[in-house]
């Protein structure tokens, strides 16, 4: 399992930026990938998930109506996918090294919970200027 996260940058606050999660090998059956965050000095925090055969996504207080997750609609072999997370309207408290985790038939209330998740990609940091 490989997890390929990247499109962070440096964006003014109020600006957009689309991160991308390349995922190959994912043999998971019914799989629910999630975005997590952590900026300098703090825990590492939930964004956004889904488990991707029930609909639903589920979002933080802090980001929802800003941020959404979407994967490639051409694509709906789950073992080669690409995930996405679209942020709008950043914040500089986005500020955060961002990075992707997937994971097996997770139950929608457990999709903050990084316990969850079997494979996760390496970071890929944003930074907003205010």
């Amino acid at each position: 399992v490989q997890l390929q996260a990247s499109g962070g940058g440096l964006v003014q606050a109020g600006g957009s930026l689309r991160l991308s999660c390349v995922a190959s090998g994912l043999t998971f059956s019914d799989v629910a990938t999630a975005w997590f965050r952590q900026a300098p000095g703090k825990e590492r925090e939930f964004v956004a998930g889904t488990r991707w055969s029930a609909g639903s996504r589920r979002y933080a207080n802090s980001v929802k109506g800003r941020f959404t997750i979407s994967r490639d609609s051409i694509s709906r072999d789950n073992a080669k996918n690409t995930y996405y997370l679209q942020m709008n309207s950043l914040k500089p408290e986005d500020t955060a090294i961002y990075s992707c985790a997937a994971g097996p038939r997770i139950i929608f209330s457990n999709l903050d919970l990084p316990s969850s998740y079997r494979a996760w990609g390496q970071g890929t940091q944003v930074t907003v200027s205010s």
